[in-house]
């Protein structure tokens, strides 16, 4: 039953302006507490690449992350994750695949976005085909479901009201891919995105960054960070970037405010807390371009925006957070991390509806307001024990999050314009309608675990990771009666590895998530939640002391008890309302995974990856799907290589690029009874980078993206009637940066 909300309900809550006006003024006071430091005189800020002219590197600690900061180190790899487990292993130690995008590839691939990561992230794919202001990400044949922030997972769903983390306040961001449920809780058996924030230095720094790329594209950075008092740093973080895009009339703009502090209470004890604000808009989240009514692309222009200049994706997100670590005695030490986050969204826009002419189009136009309010607290204490004369590692922990969605629903209007040739249309042709407000939905997803894991030293050679979490989780639906609980789900977790030499690691593990589902049997129970396993055996290697990473992996990912629909209903409860379902569908995910990272020789990074996946029904409610493809517009193949290389004898010139191909995608369209195959062959794409280091403070950069201008689809659509989107991927963009170091 939905509810009448006064309009004040939505305004921008205390939280926002709150901290708005905190960041503004810590940004504020960041030059001036620069100009007055009576720390000694700052010397040559080290280059952005090992081995630059003028400067050697700096030795800069970061506490809380003295070992696992990849800022100035100039490297694509890093020493240690937490990210598979609450243990700190490195990516060697760790029993799944593992990559690290640093702080170095970020900004030599200009990376501004967690989608520009999961677009250079080997096994990741990045997809449009909901719309270009849309993207969704998936791996190992599933969908991503879930971003983490500094260890503590949020949601995310790139068709709905998902905000994209902005870069410029992270220092890095891990991935593991497949199953994850020990760290995670619920979610998909694809991959865990770690969003690792930046944290105050001990020495004084401000750097300034301004960039102007093709389109209009502009984007300006500060960056201050230094000693506050005795044991106390902080640091704020800047930017905003607005321009267009290769689509007509298309125009965004992403702001952000990042301020956090921390302080040494005592010589055992650390507190990082702080705050972010990030605004985010576009006018064009839905404008993908139909298919023809043949069920094939219509090939148009990659300007044609079929979108309208008055639609809007806007997004505001308020975040807090703390984190607070105590160190005991004999290596033991205990954490607790808490956030809270505010997003407020709205969606006012329209999608493309085939009309009664082929080829003739119209508007149907959808608007909501989103109010979400999201909180989550994790705690665990880690440490080595001693048993059978040999030391070993333990974490115990509990966590919780709760995410209230509250969606302001509009009436609808139907189609806001008809008889479109969208080979003429301009954004600018209609005006923008008025819809009155109808009600709103409002649902609360809450979720508690306690989870222990413990990594054995059987011999000096072998280690075995063992863990387990309990669940439980509910789902209360306000408006409605599709609330549902799923009491004590467990997960668990195994690995073992053998150290074959001082260089290379075998290695075996198991890990599985689940997922609550909705689907009824015929009692009018919910069914069980879908489970995701993931098998992996493979081999990594370890280089230079750790400097170069690779790693080989045979994997199979199983999502099981997906709801199957009876094919006999006379026993069902609800039937002819709801239809019920039995726990026994079945997607089985198998591939292999190979990847290299970090530094060839002191001068020379690389971070290369290719995968192979291919992910088939066994069991399925259409009898005729088992064995055909699950998902077809995701790529079978995927290879991404990245490279960045100092040159020698050339004083302070670095020079990088890129190389991204993917396999073809296709969806079967329905059209006339039958079905039409619509395709994007395969495809590579070539980007490059050269920068120069002009003097110890200042650095020129440029990129260019796409260099051969290859003409492309991000996303496909898979329906001629509505909502279906073709998305094209960029052509080629030019892009000039300049980083300034204080």
């Amino acid at each position: 039953m939905s509810r009448t909300i006064p309009p004040h309900q939505f305004a921008v809550p205390p939280l926002r302006h709150a901290i708005r006006l905190a960041l503004a003024s810590a940004m504020l006071a960041a030059p001036l507490a620069h100009a007055q430091s009576a720390a000694a005189p700052i010397a040559d800020m080290p280059g952005s690449g090992p081995g630059a002219a003028e400067a050697t590197l700096a030795t800069v600690t970061v506490q809380g992350a003295r070992d696992t900061a990849t800022e100035d180190t100039g490297s694509y790899t890093t020493g240690e994750m937490r990210t598979a487990t609450r243990l700190g292993l490195s990516a060697r130690e760790t029993p799944q695949s593992t990559t690290v995008i640093t702080h170095q590839r970020i900004e030599d691939q200009a990376m501004t976005s967690v989608a520009d990561v999961v677009k250079h992230t080997p096994g990741l794919h990045l997809s449009s085909a909901d719309g270009p202001g849309r993207p969704s990400f998936s791996a190992r044949g599933f969908d991503i479901d879930k971003v983490m922030y500094d260890g503590l997972p949020a949601h995310y769903q790139g068709w709905g009201i998902g905000t994209l983390a902005n870069l410029a306040m992270f220092d890095r961001v891990e991935i593991v891919r497949g199953a994850t449920g020990l760290v995670t809780g619920s979610g998909n058996p694809s991959a865990a995105i770690n969003m690792v924030r930046k944290r105050p230095t001990r020495d004084t720094r401000v750097a300034l960054a301004a960039s102007a790329a093709s389109w209009d594209d502009y984007r300006g950075e500060i960056d201050a960070s230094g000693q506050l008092g005795d044991g106390v740093r902080g640091r704020v973080v800047g930017s905003y970037q607005n321009g267009g895009t290769f689509r007509t009339a298309e125009k965004f703009y992403h702001g952000l405010l990042y301020g956090v502090v921390e302080a040494d209470l005592g010589p055992r004890t650390t507190l990082f807390a702080g705050m972010s604000y990030q605004d985010d808009y576009t006018n064009s989240f839905w404008g993908g371009l139909p298919l023809a009514a043949d069920g094939q692309h219509m090939n148009l222009p990659r300007s044609t925006n079929p979108s309208n200049e008055w639609e809007r994706k806007d997004q505001e997100l308020a975040t807090v957070f703390a984190d607070l670590e105590h160190r005991l005695g004999n290596g033991w030490s205990v954490r607790l991390a808490a956030t809270r986050a505010e997003q407020k969204a709205t969606f006012y826009g329209t999608y493309l509806q085939a009309g009664d002419v082929p080829n003739r189009f119209a508007h149907s136009f959808y608007r909501a307001d989103y109010d979400e309010d999201r909180s989550a607290f994790d705690a665990f204490a880690s440490g080595p024990v001693a048993l059978f004369g040999r030391r070993h590692e333990v974490s115990l922990g509990v966590s919780g999050r709760e995410t209230k969605t509250a969606r302001q629903n509009y009436e609808n209007l139907g189609l806001v314009s008809g008889d479109i040739d969208i080979r003429n249309w301009h954004p600018s042709s209609t005006a923008a309608p008025r819809p009155s407000r109808t009600g709103i939905a409002t649902d609360v997803v809450r979720e508690r675990g306690v989870n222990a894991m413990t990594r054995l030293n059987p011999a000096d050679s072998v280690k075995v990771i063992l863990g387990g979490r309990l669940d439980w989780y509910e789902y209360d639906d306000r408006s409605g009666d599709g609330s549902y609980k799923v009491p004590r789900n467990v997960t668990r977790y195994a690995g073992v590895l053998y150290d074959v030499d001082a260089r290379h690691t075998l290695y075996a593990s198991f890990t599985d998530v689940f997922q609550p589902q909705t689907a009824q049997d015929n009692s009018g129970r919910m069914l069980e939640p879908v489970t995701g396993k993931n098998y992996e055996a493979g081999v990594k290697g370890e280089y230079f002391g750790g400097a170069l990473n690779a790693g080989v992996a045979l994997f199979q990912v199983d999502q099981a008890n997906r709801a199957k629909l009876l094919t006999d209903q006379s026993g069902c409860v609800t039937f002819p309302a709801i239809s019920c379902s039995e726990a026994s569908g079945l997607v089985r995910s198998k591939g292999i995974d190979l990847e290299l990272q970090g530094s060839i020789t002191p001068g020379w990074q690389v971070g290369a990856g290719f995968t192979y996946t291919s992910t088939r029904y066994v069991r399925d409610s259409d009898a005729s799907k088992a064995g055909t493809q699950f998902d077809t517009d995701t790529p079978r193949q995927l290879f991404k290589l990245s490279t960045q290389y100092q040159l020698p004898g050339a004083d302070g010139w670095r020079i990088g690029g890129s190389l991204y191909r993917q396999g073809s995608i296709w969806n079967d369209v329905p059209v006339g009874g039958g079905f039409v195959k619509v395709e994007q062959e395969a495809y590579a794409l070539l980007d490059l980078m050269a920068s120069w280091r002009v003097n110890s403070r200042l650095d020129v950069q440029l990129n260019v993206a796409n260099v051969f201008d290859k003409r492309y689809y991000r996303g496909i659509g898979y329906d001629t009637f509505w909502g279906s989107v073709d998305t094209y991927g960029d052509p080629r963009k030019v892009q000039l940066t300049g980083r300034y170091r204080f």
